[in-house]
């Protein structure tokens, strides 16, 4: 069972400014959740219990927002309103969550690298990217899909999805064989390609079943694209061993990471409780 997910939540959430200057990108709002705790109940129904997060300056909000609020409780007591608190407080309740901070920003492979000292070195794990908010409205979450296939493979598992060639150069893209309808054996992986240079249209997105050598291979990985550590570099590696299997899910993936993709979900998620 894979027990830990860890959220990278160190970003400062540039394309969201103003917004962002004194609140964290993760704390912005679908409706009325910020974008982690959808990440985290996705982990949760996985049969994640351990949540680790990589904070960074100014991301206060996010451990108080998993905390209790003894006064806030006490003061819609007895109200219509006390209903409102029983999701995150069933998560407070129910899930242990621990925080370190990426000093610098050196790449999503630099922040996983950080969380080393909250998931240790003994088990695999799961990553979750709070800007990618997923949804499966028939079935399993898209990390319950991975968890899935994590214990038939027992290797690093990372979702991807199709996208316009034209936006190859906004992800990693991967290329590998179908072993199975929707799952590939990762055999070379490029960062932010452009579309002449993308070996498929298959790109990566915010979610990842990573085993624990990963550390030891992201410490050795030079800085790539942007200066930065990437994972995808790291996790090449694995896949020159055949050690990755990427999985096209089931369910939709809204990238909240810019002002489009934010509305996009808002809309969906309104729609939902009309």
């Amino acid at each position: 069972m894979i027990k830990k997910c860890l959220f990278p939540a160190a970003g400062y959430g540039t394309r969201f400014l103003p917004a962002t200057k004194a609140m964290p990108k993760e704390m912005l709002p679908i409706l009325t959740k910020p974008l982690i705790q959808y990440g985290v109940e996705e982990a949760k129904d996985a049969g994640c219990d351990i949540m680790a997060i990589v904070t960074g300056r100014g991301k206060r909000a996010i451990e108080d927002h998993f905390d209790i609020s003894y006064e806030l409780e006490y003061q819609i007591k007895g109200t219509s309103k006390e209903d409102l608190l029983h999701q995150i407080r069933e998560l407070i309740d129910n899930c242990t969550f621990t925080y370190t901070r990426q000093k610098e920003m050196k790449g999503l492979g630099d922040a996983i690298y950080k969380g080393k000292a909250l998931l240790g070195e003994d088990s695999a794990f799961a990553v979750i990217l709070a800007d990618d908010l997923c949804v499966n409205p028939k079935g399993d979450g898209i990390l319950k899909q991975m968890v899935q296939v994590f214990e038939k493979y027992k290797c690093s598992v990372i979702a991807i999805m199709e996208v316009d060639e034209s936006d190859t150069n906004k992800y990693g893209i991967i290329s590998g064989q179908e072993i199975e309808e929707n799952i590939f054996r990762v055999t070379d992986m490029v960062e932010k390609p452009e579309v002449s240079k993308a070996p498929t249209n298959l790109a990566i997105i915010g979610r990842y079943i990573l085993t624990p050598d990963i550390f030891d291979i992201i410490k050795y990985t030079k800085p790539g694209k942007n200066g930065e550590v990437q994972i995808t570099d790291a996790l090449l590696t694995q896949a020159k061993e055949g050690r990755v299997i990427a999985y096209k899910f089931d369910g939709l993936r809204f990238d909240c990471g810019n002002v489009d993709g934010f509305v996009e979900a808002t809309n969906y998620f309104y729609k939902q409780i009309k």
